[in-house]
């Protein structure tokens, strides 16, 4: 046996100690210094979910009279239950607080005190359903068997309760999450303060919906709760103070990476909403054959992600913002030079968060955590009124911000972001006043954009096709076109996998190899979102689908999975395609490919198509629906399964007047009752959409 001297021992224990705080990176010893992020990120060390789930408790220990909740899927609904909270306590001095449904536990709402009130800020989610976020709750409180802590008659007779929703008329069942709420707690006692808010996404209106309901919801809120209105003042939310000794190459300081893995460098799933893959994009291509237009197909690796999807899901794009509007940004704001200072930000409220990870610079969050290019609320302006740089932009703040028709005539219609906004107003004044909370408060957090995944997941398990147009839409009053932000990320991303930099991405740059340039080769962080846009279970049964222009995505992948069935000598039924595009020498998008699926799948697939700018008519996929009326409904007689992607706000909606024009005009039965088949169909699954505004 080996014989250790004092002196060896004491060396061994000091590399055992130094190997200890190399791998635990301190986390016992004081090591480490802490970071701090928003509950959102995996690996929080602060502002993580609710320490306690029960709210009666969060509301009593940290002296709220008002929580917030929201059920969100892209950020709207929490950035209106934030700005509600917020006018909460400006306007009436109501301690308020935003909470995320999924954070706490719902038994002992009837436990909350009378002079408390809860409001609900509910977007509705594809046909009818809760966001994530609120599919416990929702499940809880519209269940058949509720319980709760105490005993009360009704249960809820103490609750008093304000509700907003966000919705689409486009979809049946529009509004369905906060109506069927407000059903579910009225039918327990609960009171519900003022009407219920809807805004309305598929006729734009949504942020005119919000405000218009809410200034008579603060009165019978202010009547029913006893609060004196006072004259707003500013609070910010956050404290911004500068990170002394740091600088922005400090291994941590985030440069735009969304948690502390990527910080570290380390890749490592579970991959989703709240952690990207940053994949390779293996194959880009341009499918428009017309000069000003481009349509991009991409195929993404997964392979080394652990990831999966399956026919019909979705993938969900991470974009940064354009070069151009960052400098915009930061130049009318007064922050240009400041760009790479580190600074540290806290809520100034316990129950806040922050929403993205801090330290950081001011170049990270305006590049990869705000929605700088988003469109500008009116109520937006009109709180930044105060922080004008001269007199005359403060009027003309204040006018945009109370009068309706100048905002929508100023700024809605050409379009303008914030940055353009105070650009118009402002003249050659840069806005140095404003405080830079008031800029993360009235602006979203970046958001993933979702495209329907072009490829069966059978025929490639491991990779991900994307098909994009890209936007570029040029706007009266505008001398620049209308970016869209994710899509010309990606054209950007093509033309470098191209070494092709002629055209610089419709006149944007990009900072394509992330932060911290750690995204070696072509990449982009995705994530998959899983959807119910899906084949039937059983190939034998027909199916029909309807998708104009990047609408037939979806189907690709469909039409893809159905020639491998066929291959493998399964039964597969008839596949009718309508696809329909502007000419078909210029967007005509697959054609090949559809070629050689027809010779596989021979007299089981038909394609329709609609041009509509090849005749004296403009003719569109749902006039061809029409023509195919009998073969439709004759496919329908046998079970069919009938999809609809791409626009909702006309395409979508006439495809299903159409469609029951066909069926009252075939069968001879009257319209009412071949919209209630219709609506049966949705019901059961058979007719599914995948659209957007």
């Amino acid at each position: 046996m080996a014989q250790f001297s004092t002196s060896d021992i004491a060396a061994y224990a000091v590399v055992l100690l130094g190997t200890i705080v190399y791998f635990t990176r301190g986390v016992y010893w004081g090591v480490a210094k802490e970071k701090t992020f928003a509950s959102s990120y995996p690996g929080t060390k602060r502002n993580k979910p609710a320490k306690t789930r029960n709210i009666v408790e969060k509301l009593e220990e940290s002296n709220k009279d008002c929580v917030v909740f929201y059920g969100s899927q892209t950020g709207t609904a929490e950035d209106y239950a934030s700005r509600l909270a917020k006018e909460g306590k400006s306007r009436f001095g109501l301690e308020t607080m935003v909470a995320d449904l999924a954070d706490y536990d719902y038994d002992n709402l009837d436990a909350l005190p009378k002079g408390k009130v809860v409001m609900f800020v509910l977007a509705t989610y594809g046909e009818g359903e809760p966001t994530d976020n609120a599919v416990d709750f929702y499940e809880f409180i519209a269940g058949e068997d509720v319980s709760f802590s105490n005993s009360s008659d009704p249960p809820l007779g103490n609750l008093n309760f304000v509700a907003f929703g966000l919705g689409n008329t486009t979809y049946e069942h529009y509004n369905a999450m906060v109506r069927n709420i407000n059903k579910a707690l009225e039918k327990l006692g609960a009171q519900r303060i003022g009407m219920v808010g809807e805004g309305d996404d598929a006729a734009g209106t949504m942020e005119e919906d919000f405000l218009a309901w809410k200034d008579p919801m603060w009165t019978a809120l202010a009547n029913k709760m006893g609060l004196t209105e006072r004259e707003a003042v500013y609070e910010p939310v956050f404290v911004i103070t500068a990170a002394e000794g740091l600088t922005k190459d400090a291994p941590e300081v985030y440069l735009g990476e969304p948690n502390t893995m990527h910080l570290e460098g380390v890749e490592k799933g579970p991959f989703n909403a709240h952690n990207p893959y940053v994949a390779p994009i293996t194959e880009s291509r341009e499918l428009f054959t017309v000069e000003g237009r481009n349509c991009l197909h991409m195929e993404i690796d997964i392979s080394e992600s652990n990831l999966s999807y399956q026919t019909g899901d979705h993938i969900a794009i991470w974009p940064t913002n354009p070069g151009k509007e960052v400098d915009r940004f930061l130049n009318v704001t007064g922050l240009l030079s400041k760009r790479d200072s580190v600074i540290s930000i806290e809520p100034s409220d316990p129950t806040g968060k922050v929403p993205f990870p801090t330290p950081t610079t001011y170049d990270a969050i305006v590049r990869y955590y705000m929605e700088i290019c988003a469109p500008v609320s009116r109520q937006f302006v009109a709180t930044l009124a105060p922080f004008a740089p001269n007199e005359q932009a403060k009027a003309e703040m204040t006018k945009l911000g109370s009068n309706k028709e100048s905002f929508q005539e100023q700024i809605s219609d050409k379009c303008l972001n914030i940055a353009q906004t105070l650009e118009e107003i402002g003249g050659q004044d840069k806005w140095t006043a404003i405080p830079f909370s008031a800029l993360i408060e009235g602006l979203n957090r970046m958001q993933p954009r979702y495209y329907s995944i072009s490829s069966s997941s059978r025929v490639q398990k491991s990779k991900i096709s994307i098909t994009a147009v890209v936007e570029s839409t040029h706007i009266p009053g505008r001398t620049d076109a209308l970016k869209g932000v994710t899509t010309n990320y990606l054209l950007a991303l093509k033309q470098m996998q191209h070494d092709d930099r002629s055209s610089d991405s419709n006149g944007l740059s990009y900072h394509l190899t992330g932060p911290r340039n750690r995204h070696i080769g072509v990449r982009v962080p995705i994530h998959i979102r899983h959807s119910n846009f899906k084949l039937p279970t059983d190939p034998s049964k027909p199916i029909i689908m309807v998708g104009p222009g990047t609408g037939v995505a979806p189907f690709r992948g469909f039409v893809q999975e159905r020639v491998a069935q066929m291959k493998a000598g399964e039964n597969v039924g008839k596949t009718l395609l309508f696809f329909g595009c502007r000419k078909q020498t210029e967007d005509f998008l697959y054609l090949s490919e559809w070629e050689e699926h027809k010779k596989v799948l021979a007299d089981k697939f038909s394609l329709i198509t609609a041009f509509s700018r090849e005749g004296p008519a403009k003719v569109y996929v749902q006039h061809r629906l029409q023509d195919y009326a009998k073969e439709v409904n004759e496919l329908l007689q046998e079970k069919a399964y009938f999809y609809v992607c791409g626009d909702a706000a006309n395409m979508a909606r006439e495809v299903n007047t159409v469609l029951v024009k066909i069926i009252s005009e075939q069968r001879g039965i009257p319209e009412s009752e071949a919209e209630e088949f219709v609506k049966s169909m949705r019901t059961s699954n058979q007719y599914q959409e995948d659209v957007w505004s």
